[in-house]
Parts: C-alpha cells; structure tokens; sequence
C-alpha cells in the first residue's frame, strides 16, 4: 500500500486535496446519518483517488449559481469546474437537449448529423484567425490527445514543449504535457520528448522580473525550440487556471520563436473559454492566434461532457488516419446543447457580464488585501479569478494550511470554491452572477479570512 504521508506542500495541484485532516473535522460538524450512509457507499464502490473518492458530500440539486445538498443547505458555487458559464439547469440548454432526444438521440458512426455540423460552422465563425477545422470529442483530455497527434503528423517531429504546474487533463498522454506530481508521481515512463519549462508566472518569476518584466520566460522557451531544433508544439494554457496571466508581450514572442522553429502553439482553453475571461476565446486577449485551439467544459452548458479542437484550415493533413474516432464525436444531443449554451452566451452578452463583475470583484478583493496581511496578491480575467494566500508577503512562503481552513469555514457559510496549488484561492463563478450575488460571496470570503487571521 502507497503511504499518504505526503503534505499538501508536496501535492499542490489543480484543486484541493480529500486526504486532508481539516476535511474530516468538517464533516464531522456538517454531515448526517443519512448523507455519511451514501458517502460510505461511494467509497465502497469507487476507486479511491486524491481530488475525487472519497468525497465531502452528496448534492441533490443545483440551479444558476447554486448546489444544494441533501440536507437542504444551499451553496453559491465558485467552482463548478468550470462548466456552469450559463449557470446550472440553464432553461434553454434543458429545452435543446429534450428537444434534440426526441428527434435524434445518438449518431451511429458513418453519418453525421445537422446539430453537430451546426456547431462545428459556428465554432469555425467565432474561433480568431484562419482556425475554421473541428473535431469534436467527449473530454477536454481527449482532445489534447488528438492536437498532440495532429501536431504529430503535421510536423512529422514527436518532441513538446509545455509548462510546469500546468494542468491539460488526466490521461497519460495528457500528464506527460502536464505538470503537475499529483499526476505525474509513480505514473512513468511517460512521452517521450516531453519538455517543460518554467510558467509565466510574474508573482513568482523564477528570473527576478517581477514588476518589470523582461520576458526572459519566453526567450527561455525559444531557448528550448532552438537548443531541440525539432520540436513538434508548444502547448500550453493560454492564462493558467490558477489565474496566472502571462505577461503583455509574452504569447507574440512565443508565437514569433514557434513560427521561427517550425513548430505549432497549441493553446488549451479547456477551463475557460467562452466567455469566462470576459472574451469568447481568451488568446484574444493578448492578440495571438494558435495553431490549434481546445475548448471544453462549459461547452456543453454544464450538462453535457463536449470538447472541440479547433485547427487551421492547413492542418487537415490526415484524411488516412484517425486522430479521434470517439463513440460520441458528433452525439447531436451535446451538439445541441453546445449550441443553446452559445447561443445564450451571445443573446444574454454574458461575456461582457464576466468582464464587468471580474473588474468589480477584482477591484473588491484588493480593498481586501490592504486589510488582510495574508492575501500575497489578487489577479485575474474576467471571472477567472485568484486570490493567493501567503505567511509572508516578503517570502512569499505559501499558506496552505491557512487556505483549507479558510475555503472549509467559507463552505459552513454557504460559499464553494476551489483552491489550487495549496494556497491559491480560485473563484469561477457562472457568467450569469449579478452583483448582488458577488458581493455575498465576498462578503462571506472576507469574514473567513479574518476568522483565519485570529
């Protein structure tokens, strides 16, 4: 048996760990007979796993922003790993999914269907640039396996460039890019030709930039493509999940070293694209077109599982191959219900939305730092959003014990958010959040960080 001896220190990763001694002491205070009698049935039957199995409790409900549980407690969800940009149970996501079961339930393969063609012209209308060819597949994982294999065949090189601390999903292709222990610990041998290189990362600039960037991480990754001199792809988040933007300037030299080098930018939008960072797609931010683009989660409207890969027209090298081939590729009904979530996103002008309640929260969670000497730095896109908690602002040093007993106090109140990397504080709200909703969330965020503080 593996010893889970191991800190948090030691396993920061994308969310918060379920091995932890704060967790058992809040369930101990908020959980039921009847709640622990399926708790216990999930860790009979599920594989036990840290981040998932076992799990802190049972929900019986969710609704735009928020998840009830089956003791009736309501929880304004700042999670949602990153699926509910329309919010939870969006009626019009609901009415396009019954609609399309009734009509055309499944796809057999062979044939394909009009709500997937549909959605594939309009991602091809929406995506920057000439990224007008799609694939479809059931998880944003298996679509970072298929850019990875078009990159392949394109280039005809095997080698990647990506980012430590990156997340790009669970499968071994997946963490063979990625970046993070949790995922990669006692996993290998994994890809070969897998490097990695330091994030941009400006709050922990591993080369003394900080406030005055020089962009030294990007000339490092040029660095790389040169010293390789066959690498296949950079990939990479376009802004990390923990809220780390890149630097102004960043994705223009690394495209600009990619284009030098022959090798494709493949970006990974999987957690936030459509409209979370306050723009469809958040590479359009920093004025920067990928070679391959993924999306996921959200498209599906928080219901369906829905991926697409996103590719140049130039890169459709591979009629003789199989870059996918999934069951579901084309499934009409998450088809259909990708394309009310748009369409929703479009008419309500949710994008704007997310730009203008981050700018608020933003502006809201730095009047907090100036009174919480804990909070080391607040950043953030639209309704990307991350407050990093610290023991000292001067060192830096991380406070992940402090964070868990903040985000499990912030759950006795009736707020649900994630923590990342042990102490980095996420908030991804849905798209729909008014500010009335936002300043109760906060509200509940300040009161738990001066609980902590005492």
């Amino acid at each position: 048996m593996r010893s889970q001896k191991n800190s948090n220190d030691e396993l920061k990763s994308e969310g918060d760990l379920n091995i932890s001694p704060h967790r058992q002491v809040w369930a101990k205070e908020h959980i039921d007979a009847e709640t622990q009698h399926w708790l216990d049935l999930d860790a009979k039957y599920f594989l036990h796993q840290s981040l998932s199995t076992p799990c802190l409790n049972v929900l019986s409900h969710c609704d735009g922003i928020n998840l009830e549980d089956l003791q009736g407690r309501s929880l304004m969800d700042f999670h949602g790993n990153n699926v509910h940009q329309v919010g939870f149970a969006n009626q019009r996501v609901i009415d396009a999914v019954k609609d399309q079961m009734e009509k055309l339930a499944f796809c057999t393969r062979r044939y394909t269907n009009i709500p997937a063609i549909k959605l594939a012209e309009k991602l091809a209308q929406l995506a920057p640039g000439e990224l007008n060819k799609v694939l479809f597949a059931p998880a944003g994982t298996a679509a970072i396996g298929m850019a990875l294999k078009l990159a392949r065949m394109a280039t005809g090189r095997f080698k990647t460039i990506s980012m430590w601390d990156s997340f790009h999903g669970a499968s071994l292709d997946a963490i063979s890019v990625g970046g993070e222990a949790i995922f990669r610990k006692d996993a290998g041998p994994l890809l070969p030709g897998a490097e990695h290189v330091p994030p941009p990362d400006c709050y922990r600039c591993l080369w003394g930039c900080e406030d005055n960037c020089t962009l030294k991480c990007a000339d490092y990754i040029e660095y790389v493509l040169a010293k390789e001199g066959d690498v296949a792809a950079v990939i990479a988040e376009t802004v990390r999940s923990t809220s780390v933007v890149p630097p102004a300037g960043f994705w223009q030299k690394v495209r600009e070293a990619c284009d030098r080098h022959g090798a494709l930018l493949i970006l990974d939008e999987i957690p936030h694209c459509l409209g979370r960072t306050g723009k469809m797609f958040t590479c359009q931010h920093f004025d920067v077109v990928p070679d391959i683009l993924v999306i996921g989660k959200g498209l599906g409207g928080g219901i369906f599982p829905l991926a697409a890969l996103i590719a140049r027209e130039d890169l459709d090298v591979a009629p003789d191959r199989a870059l996918g081939h999934y069951t579901h590729e084309k499934n009409p009904v998450a088809c259909a219900a990708a394309m009310a979530t748009i369409e929703y996103l479009e008419e309500e002008n949710l994008p704007a939305n997310a730009e203008k309640m981050g700018g608020y929260a933003i502006k809201r969670m730095r009047e907090m730092m100036q009174r919480h000497e804990m909070i080391g730095a607040v950043r953030g896109l639209g309704l990307l959003m991350g407050m990093e908690l610290v023991k000292d602002r001067r060192t830096k040093q991380p406070a992940t014990e402090e964070a868990e007993r903040v985000m499990y106090s912030a759950l006795s109140k009736g707020l649900n958010f994630k923590v990342t990397m042990g102490s980095i504080i996420t908030l991804t709200p849905p798209l729909t959040i008014s500010q009335s909703e936002m300043d109760r969330a906060l509200d509940i965020l300040d009161e738990c960080l001066a609980e902590v503080k005492e």
